[in-house]
């Protein structure tokens, strides 16, 4: 048998088949074959070489293409940078199992994908980071600073505590690659500019003002006309994301707060002494100081001259009150331009620390009783101030905290005991994680029922358990639905928390048309209505169109007289923002014309109007700081389309292959 193979494989035909598979190893080589088993990349990202920009992407000549990887560990590490971001930003509403869905991951796999075009971009451009931006850019990160100054040492342990731990190279070449991505795109932004027409014409149209006239048609008469099956099937059809029964969940649980534990005695009075003792620091008064001032108040904004005149002023009126006689009081009633304290001749009353700003109060609890100390600079402007008189912080006695202390130490024996009895429910449950009753009956809890819940708690008007965002992240967890295992305890506030199982989950699902066959009735009834009043709208638009008044068109359907609104600025919500919106879309009215239009409003009524003035905003009411200010953040706005666009069009010419699977 193995002479007949040796003789089979031997012959002309093997041999061209053997030589037709050597082929793709010898170009692609075969560790490339056997990388595609244990690839672990999110995206591929093949780039047409720079100097054929059209090569094609069929083999040989993709041989040429640049072949780029996103792997899955990068991925990982924005998306957990994402996370904490979202974390942080939407606190307690944060869903952890919604920021998990396919769909978000996509999108931070996008914004990966479109930094690395972008650096791709700029390398083709021949762009590169010299090492000495590199070095630059990190010597100006604050985390590696010791007062001001780059210290190596701060540089190293810093790399060294993150997780995982960096080498001073591997950093650089992560502050490398972040440079090169940003090349580009801050090379589009700074080179972007507005002109002063651009801004001229801006400025017009951001604060320009119409002349209207409104007239508002009555409701439509309820549509109480029959729905056909016909309409009520295509309706159901186009709309079926309306008629969608959210995820919910039906919970048992256990409550434990201050009610569910034994009442506690009161401290005695060794314990109340005790506590006193350790603690004594914490009960002195604090230092109080009497104190006047005089300011003297400079604008914001203003330049180092009028700074320089408000010291000046200042530091005449400290001389003055300084002065052998000097009527601090008659000085400030006549000069202060603070008018809280100005009729009482500067008085602030007694000033505690922590009730003024920071340089003022330093220097008012720096100088001793009677002083004058003075200019003080604040935001408000320059300060003399005066220390009428100075009451020193007393230390107070056992029985002037006792009652502090007594309620104090009942908050701490509280909490312990509940924290107490909540850990032997917690070691009850572990012994039978699948079932509350067991712990509940021996620690003599109720077990309460809570349910059908949805994850939108509060946004769907929920109240009370069924509202609490750290309780739903619990109840709608894959582990707790999954698993149907008691959760661990859950704060809803201090001193109480709850335990929950899930005993019945239904995911999101569409409703049939004969569960929600009213509300599509009353769905196509109300779109129906919509429609008619806004063919009898148009009907009247067309009649303006042709050149009757709005007064006239009002008459003639028994409507109240128009409500005329001049000077109605953009973006004004009367009586709806969509209405403003379609007055400032019609163009303006010719020389002694009118432009007329019309809006519906969200509960289906229109609106008629005309537009009988157009006033274009006054560039002279723009301050020239607030224009430059303007002027830049539009330079910045267009120089971020301009890198979006640079994008598209990047990734037209490269082809780009997401790997599912890996995300």
């Amino acid at each position: 048998m193995l002479q007949k193979l040796r003789d089979k494989t031997s012959g002309w035909i093997a041999t061209a088949i053997l030589g037709l598979l050597i082929i793709p190893f010898a170009f692609v080589g075969i560790e490339q074959y056997m990388g595609q088993r244990t690839d672990t990349s999110v995206a591929h990202i093949d780039v047409p070489p720079s100097y054929w920009p059209s090569a094609p992407a069929w083999w040989p000549v993709s041989m040429l293409w640049q072949h780029e990887k996103i792997e899955s560990t990068d991925f990982r590490t924005a998306f957990e940078q994402e996370r904490q971001r979202r974390r942080a930003a939407e606190g307690e509403a944060f869903d952890a199992r919604d920021f998990e869905t396919k769909e978000n991951k996509l999108a931070i796999l996008d914004m990966l994908i479109d930094r690395r075009v972008q650096e791709l971009a700029a390398k083709g451009e021949g762009l590169a980071v010299s090492d000495a931006l590199v070095k630059k850019t990190i010597a100006e990160v604050p985390a590696f600073q010791v007062d001001g100054k780059f210290n190596l040492d701060r540089y190293r342990l810093a790399l060294a505590s993150q997780v995982p731990a960096q080498t001073p190279k591997q950093f650089q070449e992560t502050v490398r690659q972040s440079l090169q991505q940003s090349l580009l795109a801050g090379g589009l932004v700074e080179s972007e500019f507005v002109t002063s027409s651009e801004m001229d014409r801006l400025i017009r149209l951001m604060g320009e003002t119409r002349d209207v006239g409104l007239v508002m048609l009555p409701q439509p008469a309820p549509d109480t006309g029959a729905v056909s099956a016909a309409e009520l099937q295509s309706w159901f059809q186009a709309h079926t994301a309306d008629y969608r029964a959210p995820e919910s969940v039906t919970l048992e649980y256990v409550e434990v707060n201050a009610a569910s534990v034994p009442a506690l005695p009161a401290a005695d009075e060794a314990t109340l002494r005790k506590r006193y003792e350790q603690e004594k620091s914490r009960f002195v008064a604090q230092e109080q100081r009497l104190a006047s001032h005089i300011l003297v108040r400079v604008a914001e904004g203003a330049d180092a001259a009028a700074q320089k005149a408000a010291e000046t002023k200042a530091a005449q009126l400290a001389a003055q009150a300084k002065a052998p006689g000097a009527d601090f009081a008659a000085l400030a009633r006549a000069n202060t331009d603070d008018t809280g304290s100005k009729a009482g001749g500067g008085d602030l009353g007694w000033v505690s620390k922590g009730m003024m700003v920071a340089p003022f109060e330093q220097a008012l609890f720096a100088a001793p009783q009677g002083a004058i100390v003075g200019p003080v600079k604040t935001d408000f402007g320059w300060h003399v101030i005066q220390v009428r008189e100075v009451k020193a912080g007393q230390q107070q006695t056992f029985e002037q905290a006792r009652e502090a202390l007594a309620r104090e130490q009942a908050d701490a024996d509280r909490e312990r005991v509940v924290s107490d009895f909540t850990g032997r429910l917690v070691d009850l449950v572990y012994k039978n994680p699948s079932s509350l009753g067991p712990a509940a009956r021996e620690m003599n809890l109720p077990v309460q029922k809570l349910g059908p819940i949805t994850r939108q708690g509060a946004r769907n008007g929920a109240q009370g358990l069924a509202a609490n965002p750290a309780l739903l992240r619990a109840a709608f967890s894959d582990t707790l639905i999954q698993d149907g295992t008691v959760s661990d305890p859950i704060e809803l506030a201090p001193g109480q928390s709850v335990l929950i199982r899930v005993t019945a989950h239904t995911p999101e699902r569409s409703l049939p048309l004969a569960q929600v066959r009213d509300q599509v009735i009353a769905a196509v009834r109300a779109d129906r209505a919509t429609k008619a009043a806004a063919k009898e709208a148009d009907a009247l638009l067309a009649r303006l169109r042709a050149g009757e008044t709005l007064e006239a068109v009002a008459t003639s359907k028994q409507l109240p007289a128009p409500h005329t609104i001049p000077n109605l600025p953009r973006g004004a919500p009367i009586p709806d923002p969509s209405v403003s919106e379609a007055v400032f879309a019609v163009a303006p009215p010719a020389a002694g014309k009118v432009t007329p239009g019309r809006a519906m409003l969200p509960d289906g009524r229109a609106v008629l109007f005309a537009v009988s003035k157009v006033t274009p905003g006054d560039l002279a009411q723009v301050p020239p700081p607030q224009r430059q200010q303007m002027q830049t953040q539009l330079a910045q706005i267009s120089g971020a389309d301009d890198i979006k666009a640079l994008v598209a069009a990047q990734r037209k010419r490269m082809k780009v292959t997401v790997v599912d699977q890996n995300l």
